[in-house]
Formats: structure tokens, sequence, C-alpha cells
């Protein structure tokens, strides 16, 4: 990976929308070299798919929260986390807890709900979400722009 690919994938990050046209002029090549580089890095997984970015509050999910859960049950623990609607990640931890689950749903009645849910499997500590100053920030800005 050139740093030419390093830019493609800093602007994809940023607009997945971009044409090749607009995309191939931000990267000096032209536009069948830019379809053919953004190909390859589909192919080789580097870039995986696009996606809308959704503010949880425009759907009504105005509450979002981390638990760190501490289960003997992995199995139970991960099938129930594929069922629910509300949660959006979880991550296999290591330290004191196991999981690292992210839920996003509509109110401290769903969320107690979700916890009371998923209690069967386990322990955890709840936190909940005040604000959140940095958000989807892209994953690695790649080229040095000095």
């Amino acid at each position: 990976m050139d740093n030419t690919d390093k830019k493609i994938i800093e602007i994809l990050q940023e607009q997945g929308r971009i044409s090749m046209k607009e995309l191939s002029s931000m990267v000096s090549l032209s536009q069948p070299a830019v379809t053919d580089r953004v190909r390859k890095l589909e192919e080789h997984g580097v870039v995986r798919h696009y996606r809308a970015v959704i503010s949880p509050s425009t759907i009504k999910k105005s509450i979002t929260a981390y638990l760190m859960f501490l289960t003997k049950d992995c199995e139970g623990l991960v099938e129930f986390c594929r069922q629910s609607i509300d949660l959006i990640e979880c991550h296999r931890i290591s330290g004191q807890y196991n999981y690292l689950l992210k839920v996003v749903t509509e109110s401290m009645q769903s969320l107690e709900e979700f916890t009371n849910a998923c209690g069967k499997y386990g322990d955890s500590v709840t936190l909940i979400v005040m604000s959140s100053p940095i958000e989807n920030k892209p994953l690695i800005p790649l080229v040095d722009h000095n």
C-alpha cells in the first residue's frame, strides 16, 4: 500500500459516496486508475463496506450505554447480543470483565429491560454516555499532510 492508496482510504473514510471522478482529481490520478485501486482495496479487505452514519436521536434512540460484562456463558451472551435490536457492538476484552457491550436505545426503561434480560448470562456494570465530544473519528489519518 503506497501513499496514494492511503490518501484514497483517508478520503473514503470521510466521503464514502464520493464519485470516482472527484476522487481521482483529489489524488491526481485518472478515473480508471482510481477505480482500479479502490476495487483492489475492496478485494483485499482493506475497505470492507460503505454505510450511512445515522444520528441515533433522529430515530428516537437517545440513550447510549456501555456494559462491562462478566460471564461464564460466552456463547449464550453472544447469541443474546446477536438477537438484541438495541446492541450495536460486542467486544471480547481482557481484564476483570470479559465483554464490552455498546447499547443504543430509546429510554432508560428500555436500557433497564436490556440489562435485566442479559442478567441471566452474568454480572455487568453499566456506564451511561452523557455526551460524545468525539464520535466516528476516522480510523487512521494515513498520510502525513505536512
